[in-house]
């Protein structure tokens, strides 16, 4: 989980042209995230789970960073490493750190419908910077609050309040980063990813201390492998697909993961894992999506 906008100039010539990598990257978002939060539960039975991505974030951050220092792009200033700290400690550190949390007791697919209200809250906390929802905006996000309370009502996330605790804040964290940050002197784009996900692996380190988590056991080949994925495809590959979507095509169709991934994570969830979902999650799951389409067809308008 992290937005943040910009991308390389679009190929001229060749197969590397938007016509071709739009639909890639597109197919890339949809898959590669939808299937993380099934990736983050296999990690999990070999890392405990704010010291998983205390680990995760700072290899791929530093990798990237490197990379980008490499090819000439300007470093962070102090300042902007402060803001970089402050995003990352509420987009990975909060929203991601309890994301992993909760899914120590709930579905990976039933987790990925609840982040997906996400877009509500931003709708929200975009008020606090005077940009309150317009009328089709309000009727989404009653609507995805519908879906919410339904979901809540299910078996998966009844049977984990402390599961279901955690997925509100780490919405909640989320989005209120991804508002304050646009309203902030950030880098360059990939550059404050980078730096982000450096900043939020310090964040997610002080927390992982102060539970005491620490390795029972060396980590077996299936959450190795897994650990490996969420670096390589979570936060290589599908966020750079989700950079390249937001830089050659309309926000609405770059957001459209937000609605694409929790079907994808309930099927994964089911088919592979064998997780369980009830009617109510499938009632919750379509109402929530049902909201944030709404919301998201009211910016797309706007």
């Amino acid at each position: 989980m992290s937005a943040v906008a910009g991308g390389d100039a679009p190929a001229k010539s060749g197969l590397l042209t938007p016509r071709v990598l739009v639909p890639l990257a597109l197919v890339g978002v949809y898959l590669i995230w939808g299937s993380t939060y099934f990736a983050i539960r296999i990690a999990l039975q070999g890392f405990p789970p704010f010291l998983m991505a205390a680990l995760r974030f700072p290899i791929a951050g530093a990798m990237l960073f490197v990379l980008l220092r490499a090819r000439g792009m300007a470093a962070p200033t102090p300042r902007q490493w402060l803001n970089c700290f402050v995003t990352g400690s509420l987009l990975l550190g909060m929203g991601n750190g309890l994301v992993c949390y909760a899914e120590q007791t709930v579905a990976s697919g039933i987790t990925a419908v609840a982040v997906a209200s996400v877009a509500l809250a931003i709708a929200l906390f975009a008020g606090l910077y005077g940009q309150w929802p317009r009328r089709l905006e309000w009727l989404g996000l009653l609507i995805g609050l519908i879906g919410v309370v339904v979901l809540n009502l299910g078996g998966e996330l009844r049977g984990s309040p402390w599961g279901a605790a955690a997925l509100i804040f780490a919405t909640l964290g989320w989005a209120f980063g991804s508002v304050w940050s646009k309203h902030q002197n950030m880098p360059a784009p990939m550059m404050s990813a980078a730096a982000q996900m450096l900043c939020g692996g310090v964040s997610l380190g002080i927390i992982a201390a102060l539970r005491g988590e620490h390795f029972t056991a060396f980590p077996d080949t299936p959450a190795l492998l897994a650990f490996a994925y969420l670096i390589v495809f979570g936060s290589w590959l599908g966020f750079s697909a989700y950079i390249y979507l937001l830089h050659h095509t309309r926000p609405a169709l770059a957001a459209s993961y937000a609605y694409v991934n929790p079907p994808v994570a309930v099927l994964i969830g089911v088919l592979i894992a064998g997780e369980k979902v009830t009617l109510l999650d499938i009632v919750g799951m379509v109402i929530i999506l049902a909201g944030v389409v709404a919301i998201t067809q009211a910016k797309a308008k706007a």
